[in-house]
Protein backbone atom coordinates (compact mmCIF):
# COMPACT_ATOMS: atom_id res chain seq x y z
CA UNK A 1 0.00 0.00 0.00
CA UNK A 2 1.39 3.10 -1.18
CA UNK A 3 1.25 5.78 2.22
CA UNK A 4 3.04 9.61 2.01
CA UNK A 5 6.48 10.31 2.57
CA UNK A 6 8.66 13.26 2.95
CA UNK A 7 12.35 12.85 2.24
CA UNK A 8 15.63 14.51 2.43
CA UNK A 9 18.57 13.66 1.30
CA UNK A 10 21.80 15.72 2.03
CA UNK A 11 25.58 16.20 2.40
CA UNK A 12 27.49 17.86 4.63
CA UNK A 13 31.30 17.96 3.36
CA UNK A 14 30.78 18.46 -0.09
CA UNK A 15 28.17 20.19 -2.82
CA UNK A 16 25.51 17.96 -4.16
CA UNK A 17 24.34 20.19 -7.52
CA UNK A 18 27.49 22.66 -8.32
CA UNK A 19 26.19 23.73 -11.42
CA UNK A 20 22.68 25.14 -13.49
CA UNK A 21 22.96 21.65 -15.56
CA UNK A 22 23.45 19.77 -12.01
CA UNK A 23 19.80 20.99 -11.05
CA UNK A 24 18.19 20.05 -14.21
CA UNK A 25 19.35 16.35 -13.95
CA UNK A 26 18.74 15.64 -10.28
CA UNK A 27 14.81 16.53 -11.19
CA UNK A 28 15.23 14.23 -14.34
CA UNK A 29 16.73 11.57 -11.89
CA UNK A 30 13.52 12.52 -9.82
CA UNK A 31 10.81 11.79 -12.78
CA UNK A 32 12.82 8.83 -13.46
CA UNK A 33 12.24 7.47 -10.46
CA UNK A 34 8.81 8.43 -10.06
CA UNK A 35 8.52 6.16 -13.45
CA UNK A 36 10.35 3.36 -12.13
CA UNK A 37 8.90 3.09 -8.59
CA UNK A 38 5.56 3.89 -9.90
CA UNK A 39 5.48 6.53 -7.49
CA UNK A 40 3.54 9.73 -7.20
CA UNK A 41 5.43 13.27 -6.73
CA UNK A 42 3.36 15.52 -4.85
CA UNK A 43 6.19 18.10 -4.27
CA UNK A 44 9.96 18.81 -4.77
CA UNK A 45 12.65 21.35 -3.96
CA UNK A 46 16.66 20.95 -4.52
CA UNK A 47 19.04 23.26 -2.94
CA UNK A 48 23.20 22.98 -3.59
CA UNK A 49 23.41 20.40 -0.55
CA UNK A 50 20.42 18.70 -0.20
CA UNK A 51 17.24 18.26 -1.98
CA UNK A 52 12.90 17.30 -0.57
CA UNK A 53 10.16 15.27 -1.95
CA UNK A 54 6.79 14.81 -0.90
CA UNK A 55 6.00 11.63 -2.72
CA UNK A 56 3.66 8.71 -2.50
CA UNK A 57 5.35 5.34 -2.51
CA UNK A 58 5.30 1.72 -1.68
CA UNK A 59 9.33 1.81 -0.35
CA UNK A 60 10.84 4.91 0.62
CA UNK A 61 14.21 3.61 1.17
CA UNK A 62 13.96 2.04 -2.48
CA UNK A 63 12.73 5.16 -3.80
CA UNK A 64 15.53 7.02 -2.21
CA UNK A 65 18.40 4.06 -3.31
CA UNK A 66 17.12 4.16 -6.85
CA UNK A 67 17.61 8.12 -6.84
CA UNK A 68 20.68 8.12 -5.20
CA UNK A 69 22.05 5.59 -7.80
CA UNK A 70 20.94 7.54 -11.05
CA UNK A 71 21.94 10.86 -10.13
CA UNK A 72 25.49 9.45 -8.42
CA UNK A 73 26.01 7.93 -11.93
CA UNK A 74 25.57 11.14 -13.58
CA UNK A 75 27.37 13.39 -11.05
CA UNK A 76 30.40 11.36 -10.75
CA UNK A 77 31.00 11.02 -14.41
CA UNK A 78 30.98 14.32 -14.98
CA UNK A 79 33.04 15.52 -12.26
CA UNK A 80 35.50 12.28 -12.05
CA UNK A 81 34.08 11.54 -9.00
CA UNK A 82 34.21 8.14 -7.42
CA UNK A 83 31.60 6.55 -4.38
CA UNK A 84 28.94 7.22 -2.47
CA UNK A 85 26.84 10.61 -2.67
CA UNK A 86 25.18 12.35 0.17
CA UNK A 87 24.70 11.06 3.37
CA UNK A 88 24.54 7.27 4.30
CA UNK A 89 21.21 7.63 5.70
CA UNK A 90 18.18 9.80 4.29
CA UNK A 91 15.47 11.48 6.66
CA UNK A 92 12.27 9.58 5.92
CA UNK A 93 9.01 10.90 7.37
CA UNK A 94 5.38 9.22 7.17
CA UNK A 95 2.62 11.97 6.68
CA UNK A 96 -0.54 11.43 7.21
CA UNK A 97 -3.38 13.93 7.95
CA UNK A 98 -4.68 16.59 5.45
CA UNK A 99 -2.76 19.47 7.71
CA UNK A 100 0.22 17.43 8.46
CA UNK A 101 -0.08 16.88 4.49
CA UNK A 102 -0.51 20.51 3.49
CA UNK A 103 2.58 21.51 5.96
CA UNK A 104 4.93 19.30 4.36
CA UNK A 105 4.24 20.29 0.91
CA UNK A 106 4.27 23.85 2.07
CA UNK A 107 7.57 23.81 3.63
CA UNK A 108 8.73 21.87 0.85
CA UNK A 109 7.73 24.66 -1.88
CA UNK A 110 9.28 26.81 0.08
CA UNK A 111 12.52 26.21 0.25
CA UNK A 112 14.26 29.03 -1.67
CA UNK A 113 12.38 31.39 0.99
CA UNK A 114 13.42 29.63 4.02
CA UNK A 115 17.29 29.31 3.04
CA UNK A 116 17.10 33.11 1.70
CA UNK A 117 17.74 32.79 -1.33
CA UNK A 118 14.21 34.11 -2.55
CA UNK A 119 12.17 37.14 -1.12
CA UNK A 120 9.08 34.61 -1.92
CA UNK A 121 8.36 30.66 -3.03
CA UNK A 122 7.50 31.91 -6.50
CA UNK A 123 11.31 33.40 -7.22
CA UNK A 124 13.15 29.69 -6.70
CA UNK A 125 13.44 28.03 -10.15
CA UNK A 126 14.05 24.62 -8.31
CA UNK A 127 11.12 23.55 -6.68
CA UNK A 128 7.83 23.14 -7.61
CA UNK A 129 6.20 26.38 -5.92
CA UNK A 130 5.16 27.10 -9.70
CA UNK A 131 3.54 23.97 -10.66
CA UNK A 132 -0.04 24.13 -9.12
CA UNK A 133 -2.89 26.56 -10.23
CA UNK A 134 -1.11 28.04 -13.10
CA UNK A 135 -3.90 29.17 -15.34
CA UNK A 136 -5.45 31.00 -12.48
CA UNK A 137 -2.24 32.90 -11.20
CA UNK A 138 -1.24 33.42 -14.86
CA UNK A 139 1.42 31.09 -15.02
CA UNK A 140 0.73 29.46 -18.46
CA UNK A 141 3.07 27.56 -20.50
CA UNK A 142 3.79 29.40 -23.64
CA UNK A 143 6.10 27.69 -26.72
CA UNK A 144 6.88 24.66 -24.78
CA UNK A 145 8.81 22.74 -27.26
CA UNK A 146 7.75 18.82 -27.25
CA UNK A 147 10.71 16.37 -25.96
CA UNK A 148 12.48 15.58 -29.39
CA UNK A 149 13.95 11.94 -29.29
CA UNK A 150 17.59 12.88 -30.60
CA UNK A 151 17.65 14.72 -27.20
CA UNK A 152 17.17 12.27 -24.76
CA UNK A 153 20.40 10.87 -24.50
CA UNK A 154 21.90 15.16 -23.10
CA UNK A 155 19.27 15.23 -20.32
CA UNK A 156 18.30 11.62 -19.18
CA UNK A 157 19.81 8.30 -17.75
CA UNK A 158 20.20 5.54 -20.77
CA UNK A 159 17.76 2.90 -21.57
CA UNK A 160 14.90 5.08 -18.88
CA UNK A 161 11.37 4.76 -20.98
CA UNK A 162 9.86 8.08 -20.77
CA UNK A 163 6.31 8.58 -21.97
CA UNK A 164 6.36 10.48 -25.36
CA UNK A 165 3.70 13.12 -23.92
CA UNK A 166 6.41 14.49 -21.34
CA UNK A 167 7.71 17.91 -22.37
CA UNK A 168 10.93 19.59 -21.75
CA UNK A 169 12.15 22.80 -22.30
CA UNK A 170 14.90 24.20 -24.39
CA UNK A 171 17.06 23.90 -21.45
CA UNK A 172 16.83 19.89 -20.94
CA UNK A 173 14.40 20.26 -17.72
CA UNK A 174 11.13 18.02 -18.34
CA UNK A 175 8.51 20.03 -17.28
CA UNK A 176 7.27 19.61 -13.15
CA UNK A 177 3.78 19.72 -14.76
CA UNK A 178 3.86 16.43 -16.53
CA UNK A 179 6.03 14.55 -13.17
CA UNK A 180 3.79 16.10 -10.05
CA UNK A 181 0.47 15.07 -9.34
CA UNK A 182 -1.01 18.35 -9.81
CA UNK A 183 -4.61 17.70 -9.85
CA UNK A 184 -3.90 15.76 -6.29
CA UNK A 185 -2.20 18.78 -4.73
CA UNK A 186 -4.90 21.11 -6.12
CA UNK A 187 -7.75 19.28 -4.40
CA UNK A 188 -5.48 19.48 -1.12
CA UNK A 189 -4.91 23.48 -1.37
CA UNK A 190 -8.80 23.23 -2.79
CA UNK A 191 -8.72 26.78 -4.28
CA UNK A 192 -5.61 29.21 -5.46
CA UNK A 193 -6.23 31.79 -2.66
CA UNK A 194 -5.74 29.06 0.15
CA UNK A 195 -2.21 28.22 -2.27
CA UNK A 196 -1.34 31.63 -1.88
CA UNK A 197 -2.09 32.17 1.18
CA UNK A 198 -0.31 29.19 2.74
CA UNK A 199 2.94 30.17 0.53
CA UNK A 200 3.02 33.44 2.44
CA UNK A 201 1.87 32.04 5.78
CA UNK A 202 4.69 32.34 8.09
CA UNK A 203 5.34 29.58 11.20
CA UNK A 204 3.24 29.90 14.34
CA UNK A 205 1.75 27.84 17.22
CA UNK A 206 -2.04 27.54 15.15
CA UNK A 207 -0.21 25.49 12.61
CA UNK A 208 0.87 23.28 15.10
CA UNK A 209 -2.31 23.25 16.75
CA UNK A 210 -4.39 22.17 13.28
CA UNK A 211 -1.92 19.39 13.01
CA UNK A 212 -2.05 18.12 16.58
CA UNK A 213 -6.34 17.93 16.08
CA UNK A 214 -5.74 15.14 13.67
CA UNK A 215 -6.13 11.86 14.46
CA UNK A 216 -3.04 10.55 13.36
CA UNK A 217 0.07 8.68 14.85
CA UNK A 218 2.49 10.34 12.34
CA UNK A 219 4.88 13.04 13.73
CA UNK A 220 3.71 16.71 13.26
CA UNK A 221 5.62 18.23 10.53
CA UNK A 222 7.37 21.32 11.47
CA UNK A 223 10.51 23.03 10.12
CA UNK A 224 12.83 21.55 12.51
CA UNK A 225 11.59 18.32 11.11
CA UNK A 226 11.61 18.76 7.60
CA UNK A 227 15.22 20.49 8.26
CA UNK A 228 16.90 17.95 10.34
CA UNK A 229 20.27 16.94 9.09
CA UNK A 230 20.56 19.79 6.41
CA UNK A 231 24.32 21.84 6.63
CA UNK A 232 23.73 25.01 8.32
CA UNK A 233 20.70 24.57 9.61
CA UNK A 234 19.43 27.31 11.80
CA UNK A 235 15.26 27.64 12.45
CA UNK A 236 15.59 31.07 14.15
CA UNK A 237 17.55 32.40 10.75
CA UNK A 238 14.64 30.45 8.41
CA UNK A 239 11.63 31.50 10.73
CA UNK A 240 13.72 35.35 9.80
CA UNK A 241 14.11 34.39 5.67
CA UNK A 242 10.26 33.52 5.82
CA UNK A 243 8.92 36.71 6.30
CA UNK A 244 10.80 37.49 2.82
CA UNK A 245 14.20 39.09 3.68
CA UNK A 246 16.79 37.98 1.61
CA UNK A 247 20.70 38.85 2.04
CA UNK A 248 21.85 39.80 -1.71
CA UNK A 249 25.40 40.23 -0.12
CA UNK A 250 25.49 36.46 0.56
CA UNK A 251 27.18 34.73 -2.50
CA UNK A 252 25.65 31.37 -3.16
CA UNK A 253 26.84 27.80 -3.57
CA UNK A 254 26.02 27.85 -7.25
CA UNK A 255 28.00 31.34 -7.77
CA UNK A 256 30.98 29.98 -5.52
CA UNK A 257 31.04 26.63 -7.28
CA UNK A 258 31.10 28.46 -10.47
CA UNK A 259 33.91 30.75 -9.78
CA UNK A 260 35.96 27.69 -8.73
CA UNK A 261 35.17 25.59 -11.73
CA UNK A 262 35.02 27.55 -14.17
CA UNK A 263 37.49 30.79 -12.83
CA UNK A 264 40.51 28.91 -10.30
CA UNK A 265 40.65 26.11 -11.69
CA UNK A 266 41.42 26.86 -14.87
CA UNK A 267 44.06 29.64 -13.62
CA UNK A 268 45.62 26.79 -11.91
CA UNK A 269 45.52 24.27 -14.01
CA UNK A 270 45.52 25.71 -17.49
CA UNK A 271 42.39 25.18 -19.99
CA UNK A 272 43.11 21.23 -20.14
CA UNK A 273 39.50 19.16 -20.50
CA UNK A 274 38.67 17.24 -17.76
CA UNK A 275 40.11 19.08 -14.74
CA UNK A 276 37.30 19.14 -11.75
CA UNK A 277 37.68 19.92 -8.17
CA UNK A 278 38.07 15.95 -8.10
CA UNK A 279 40.72 15.92 -9.87
CA UNK A 280 42.87 18.27 -7.84
CA UNK A 281 44.60 16.92 -4.70
CA UNK A 282 44.42 17.49 -1.33
CA UNK A 283 47.20 19.98 -1.23
CA UNK A 284 45.83 22.04 -4.76
CA UNK A 285 42.63 22.16 -3.13
CA UNK A 286 43.74 23.57 0.11
CA UNK A 287 45.82 26.31 -1.26
CA UNK A 288 42.79 27.63 -3.59
CA UNK A 289 40.98 27.92 -0.17
CA UNK A 290 44.02 30.36 0.88
CA UNK A 291 43.64 32.10 -2.39
CA UNK A 292 39.72 32.51 -2.35
CA UNK A 293 40.18 33.52 0.56
CA UNK A 294 42.37 36.26 0.34
CA UNK A 295 40.95 37.51 -2.96
CA UNK A 296 37.75 37.65 -0.97
CA UNK A 297 38.82 39.58 1.45
CA UNK A 298 40.68 41.92 -1.35
CA UNK A 299 37.53 41.80 -2.66
CA UNK A 300 35.20 42.88 0.28
CA UNK A 301 34.85 46.50 -0.17
CA UNK A 302 35.71 46.68 -3.78
CA UNK A 303 33.98 48.00 -6.54
CA UNK A 304 31.08 44.85 -7.87
CA UNK A 305 32.94 44.46 -11.20
CA UNK A 306 36.67 44.86 -9.86
CA UNK A 307 38.64 43.13 -11.98
CA UNK A 308 41.58 42.29 -10.10
CA UNK A 309 40.61 39.23 -8.77
CA UNK A 310 38.15 36.60 -9.79
CA UNK A 311 35.62 37.87 -7.85
CA UNK A 312 35.47 40.68 -9.34
CA UNK A 313 35.76 40.06 -12.84
CA UNK A 314 32.59 38.18 -12.21
CA UNK A 315 31.08 40.69 -10.83
CA UNK A 316 30.76 39.29 -7.43
CA UNK A 317 32.99 41.49 -5.49
CA UNK A 318 31.55 42.53 -2.11
CA UNK A 319 29.43 39.36 -1.54
CA UNK A 320 30.76 37.30 1.85
CA UNK A 321 30.94 34.02 1.94
CA UNK A 322 31.20 31.38 5.35
CA UNK A 323 34.03 28.85 5.72
CA UNK A 324 32.02 26.13 5.86
CA UNK A 325 30.63 27.39 2.58
CA UNK A 326 33.87 27.50 0.76
CA UNK A 327 35.08 24.19 2.09
CA UNK A 328 32.66 22.23 1.05
CA UNK A 329 32.24 23.90 -2.23
CA UNK A 330 35.87 22.92 -2.85
CA UNK A 331 35.12 19.57 -1.09
CA UNK A 332 37.77 20.13 2.03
Amino acid sequence: MRKVYHICLSSHNEVLFRAETDYIRGFNCLAETALLTESRVLADGILSTHWHTVVQTDNPKYFVRHYRYAYARYFNSTYGRRGRLGERTAFITEIEGIHRLTTAINYVNRQGLHHGLTATPFGYPHCSANAYFRKDLGKLLLDIPQMLPERRHLFLTRNVRIPESYRMDRNGLLLREDILDISYVEQVYLTPRNFLYQMNRLTDDRMMEEQKSEKSGTPVISIDLIEQGTPDFDVRQMLVNEQGRVNKNWMTDQELCRLIDDGYIPRMKGDSDGTTIYSLTLSERSALFERIGKDLRQARYADRNDGRTVIGAAGLAGKYVTEPQLRRCLVL
